[in-house]
């Protein structure tokens, strides 16, 4: 599936989907480039929000502005691909609560869309005897999250489900599955196009501010007082924001007069993948039982959609936001992150003011009347593909709140 979008010169979308093309055109929403609601990033956490939105309200207008030619290019495309269950996570976080729910939403979803999936499950799996306490307290807390299904078996059950794989305890997850992350986002804009949504590709937004004055020849006064403006000078107005801008949530708030924490430092996750041959001697997930010193999982293997089987991650300072090889590099990207004092040793993904790793979502307005009209989606950690669905729920739940859409 492939979401094709045309830039500010053209509103029309057209996605390819299994040898059908479907197409529709907002241009009657364009001739003064004015909606309701703007929503800035086209990853999977906009898209879902997005979508969410414009059924829950379908008489709103609503844009989403995305600064690649194409959407879902980053994050959302460059991940592990599993559907997360739930277990890891703190009971009572809005990590849990997003996650379980989100799993359950996504498997509906693609089910009813016809998106390849595969639920083929995790083993999380000690090899030491004192790694034994950690996973029953895993178990104990996938059960207070109410993640489905789960169990703990002993080696020879491991060996009936994952032949090559020695352990002498695991917990086995299979409500955990995989998924192309990039499909479902795609298939999300579908859904917000066809529901009425307008998306508007190379539009990297640069400013965001209140107008001084309504536009000239308008009849409609401040209608639409916020003015979003991109690098190349196109220019949206609205009346509200809804900012999702991952990799580059800290700089969205920072020039809507926002504050700057918590701060984006990037780290890369680099795989291996098994040579094809040897794609048999793993079938489903496996993990190990995470160490408490670190804050990410550990290497495990995954298995993809397209049948090959990844190792990994490691976790290393990337050079630049979308460095995805190792020569990426961007100046300010990197200035940005060796001056800013944070935690050694760990993926960090959003940091305090004190240096910390925030490691659940976050959420920030703003004072006046720019700050009464946004919101921005300050930090959406791993699970957030997983959880995309019920994020966007809780999204559209605040948005409504502060809104009163």
């Amino acid at each position: 599936m492939m979401i094709r979008t045309f830039g500010t010169g053209s509103v029309c979308a057209l996605l390819l989907s299994q040898g059908s093309k479907y197409a529709t055109c907002r241009a009657a929403h364009l001739h003064n480039g004015s909606f309701d609601v703007a929503i800035v990033g086209g990853g999977i956490v906009g898209l879902a929000s997005a979508r969410e939105l414009i059924l829950r309200h379908p008489n709103l207008t609503f844009t989403l502005l995305e600064k690649e030619n194409e959407l879902a290019l980053h994050q959302t495309g460059h991940n592990s691909g599993v559907i997360h269950s739930g277990i890891y996570y703190t009971p009572g976080s809005l990590k849990a609560k997003l996650c379980v729910r989100g799993a359950m939403l996504t498997y509906q979803y693609c089910q009813k869309k016809g998106v390849p999936y595969k639920k083929c499950g995790k083993l999380i799996v000690a090899v030491e005897r004192e790694e034994i306490p950690r996973l029953k307290a895993l178990y104990e807390r996938g059960q207070v999250n109410n993640v489905p299904d789960l169990r703990l078996i002993d080696a020879k059950a491991i060996r009936e489900k994952e032949p090559y794989c020695r352990g002498i305890m695991a917990l086995d997850s299979p409500n955990t599955g995989i998924v192309d992350w990039r499909i479902v986002a795609l298939t999300y804009g579908k859904d917000f196009q066809e529901a009425g949504g307008t998306v508007i590709t190379d539009f990297e937004a640069s400013d965001i501010k209140v107008a001084a004055e309504s536009p000239a020849g308008s009849a409609e006064g401040l209608k639409y007082p916020i003015i979003i403006k991109s690098s190349q000078g196109k220019e949206v107005r609205c009346r509200f924001v809804l900012t999702c801008g991952g990799l580059y949530s800290d700089r969205l708030s920072e020039i809507s007069g926002c504050g700057s924490e918590p701060r984006i430092v990037p780290f890369r996750g680099d795989y291996l993948v098994l040579k094809p041959e040897k794609n048999y001697l793993v079938k489903g997930n496996i993990y190990p039982v995470p160490n408490p010193r670190f804050p990410f999982l550990g290497f495990h293997f995954t298995p993809r959609m397209d049948g090959s089987i990844w190792l990994g991650p490691n976790a290393v300072l990337a050079f630049k936001r979308e460095g995805y090889s190792l020569f990426d590099f961007d100046t300010q990207d990197f200035v940005n992150a060796i001056s800013y004092r944070g935690p050694s040793g760990v993926r960090a993904l959003a940091l305090d003011a004190e240096g910390n790793l925030v490691d659940d979502f976050v959420f920030d307005g703003g004072k006046g009347e720019l700050g009464s009209r946004i919101l921005h989606i300050r930090n959406a950690p791993s699970p957030a593909a997983s959880s995309s669905m019920a994020i966007a729920e809780m999204i559209a739940d605040e948005l409504e709140k502060r809104f009163q859409l």
